[in-house]
């Protein structure tokens, strides 16, 4: 199932599920990787679609490039990968940073995206709530680093550095450019996120077609400590995107259909 492809130029990681339905694309977070969390959605959604993941430039399997870190590279890797490897408008999903991505795209090519699901995604970063200092991997990450990773072992502390000072200054989204998203869009946040309350729901009222759900009892984890419930939530979503019709609107109130 997973193999290298030519991305333009550039070996990347790319996953593919064998199924004929609509295609959804699995985006992973920052510093992390599509076999840290596609087991988590796939066997509830490889039945009814057609899923697609890839490891992000130097993330997981795939190799480092020159400014591959910042958005603007994964925003371009993200719509080529479309482009090219899929092939048609899908449904993304992206937690974290993929979150970030998915949401970027859905701006810049909406003729790409059917639908946006974000997990923990942040349009600025002063969405968080916490600052992040540099610490040094675990024995186990590093050893995952040495048996994935294409780059060298010691490149592993460069990257995460990296994403830090990264993280200080990007993603920088405006709020009026959230409000061109116009494909359904759930958004997902853990109710102990790194990603602000505040912030989240900032993001769910710019987005007119948007939903939000708070999952209980989890953090910026969301989907790997409570799977079955944000599997199900996802998975509602993506089986059923017409807009809600709901018993006593307020927000929604102008988009009900007359009695």
């Amino acid at each position: 199932m997973p193999a290298y492809l030519n991305l333009r130029g550039h070996q990347i990681y790319s996953y593919e599920w064998d199924n004929n339905g609509e295609a959804v694309v699995l985006l992973h977070g920052g510093l992390s990787q599509t076999s840290h969390w596609d087991y988590v959605l796939a066997p509830d959604l490889e039945s009814d679609f057609h899923l697609f993941a890839y490891d992000r430039t130097g993330h997981g399997y795939t190799a480092d490039q020159v400014n591959s870190f910042h958005f603007k590279f994964q925003i371009e890797e993200a719509i080529a990968y479309l482009e090219d490897v899929v092939k048609e408008p899908a449904h993304l999903v992206g937690w974290s940073d993929g979150g970030n991505i998915a949401m970027s795209v859905a701006i810049s090519r909406p003729d790409l995206v059917k639908s946006l699901v974000l997990i923990g995604a942040n349009y600025h970063y002063s969405g968080t709530v916490i600052h992040m200092p540099f610490v040094e991997p675990g024995e186990e990450d590093k050893a995952e680093y040495a048996a994935t990773s294409p780059d060298a072992p010691h490149t592993q502390n460069e990257k995460i550095k990296k994403m830090l000072r990264i993280w200080e200054s990007e993603p920088d989204i405006a709020l009026s450019d959230l409000a061109k998203i116009q494909c359904p869009t759930l958004i997902v946040a853990g109710d102990d996120d790194v990603i602000s309350h505040e912030h989240t729901v900032e993001m769910y009222r710019a987005i007119e077609l948007g939903q939000l759900a708070i999952i209980p009892g989890t953090s910026h984890i969301a989907p790997k400590e409570k799977p079955g419930l944000f599997s199900a939530i996802v998975n509602q979503f993506l089986t059923d995107l017409n807009y809600p019709m709901t018993k006593m609107p307020i927000r929604r109130v102008s988009n009900q259909p007359e009695e």
